[in-house]
């Protein structure tokens, strides 16, 4: 888990960043390195608006070239434009510098709506890791968790997440404002399905857009059905490499054979909310 600091509208200074950060999780025998959410310009800075990049193109090249050159698997954020509209997502690449998955965040918050359309597809893909799934970051809020839901459906062992998490400027480590945000759903997938859920976040304090003046503040966390295999600092300052050792989960139910699983721990499948029943 790469904690970057991420600056506002310096794609190359984070791209230069990005590219010692995944040096240095080849040389400590890392075999993936997870990087933060739209770490080119940073999230939902203006300048993203007019200067994003098409995918493949010259920012998602670096990350290819970078896997190359030093043998490891990729997952990172970058922002996207594509048919006149900018996408915020998230690349998996191969040590052959092959894109394995591009995804396009889907449950975006209503304050980055005005900088990135919502994306409509999910992947899974094999690779000699186990079957790795990709989303970004609030995919994994409680309210839209059910993209996690289904990319464990889908056969992911492993679910990825470029993240950016940004809390009030005022917010320090003694408030751990992420055990309901980020423990909480995280562990809920790990425990129904026997998945790995990592994420990592950037660091740093946010410069320019709707979001100026707060700050991005790492935590980071890998978490399977054991509980929390690893966790990044929290501070904005914390640009570290976190390393977390997670065995690939088994998991052998596939199809119908997942709800009945899922009927065994208890999950309700059949009833509404309360307020709506």
């Amino acid at each position: 888990m790469g904690q970057l600091l991420v600056e506002g509208g310096e794609p190359q200074r984070n791209l230069e960043r990005a590219a010692r950060m995944i040096a240095e999780a080849a040389e400590r025998g890392c075999d993936l390195v997870l990087l933060p959410e739209t770490l080119d310009f940073a999230w939902t800075h203006p300048s993203a608006l007019t200067e994003a990049q098409p995918i493949p193109g010259a920012f998602s090249n670096r990350l290819c070239e970078e896997a190359i050159k030093h043998n490891i698997y990729i997952c990172a954020g970058l922002t996207e434009k594509l048919n006149g509209r900018n996408y915020n997502t998230a690349l998996l690449i191969n040590p052959e510098g092959e894109i394995l998955v591009k995804y396009h965040k889907i449950n975006l918050l209503s304050v980055e709506q005005p900088f990135y359309s919502v994306g409509q597809t999910l992947n899974v893909v094999d690779t000699p890791l186990g079957k790795i799934g990709v989303n970004v970051c609030a995919d994994n809020y409680i309210d839209g968790l059910a993209i996690g839901h289904t990319l464990a459906r889908m056969g992911a062992e492993f679910i990825l997440a470029p993240a950016s998490w940004t809390v009030d400027y005022s917010i320090t480590e003694e408030h751990d404002p992420y055990q309901e945000k980020w423990v909480r759903p995280f562990s809920i997938l790990a425990q129904l399905y026997n998945v790995a859920v990592v994420s990592t976040t950037s660091v740093g304090y946010i410069v320019g857009g709707p979001y100026e003046g707060k700050k991005s503040i790492g935590c980071s966390l890998a978490i399977d059905a054991s509980g929390i295999r690893a966790q990044g600092t929290f501070n904005e300052f914390a640009g570290e490499l976190v390393i977390a050792e997670v065995p690939r989960p088994i998991r052998k139910e596939q199809g119908t054979a997942i709800g009945e699983m899922l009927k065994r721990k208890g999950y309700q499948f059949d009833q509404l909310p309360r307020s709506q029943a």
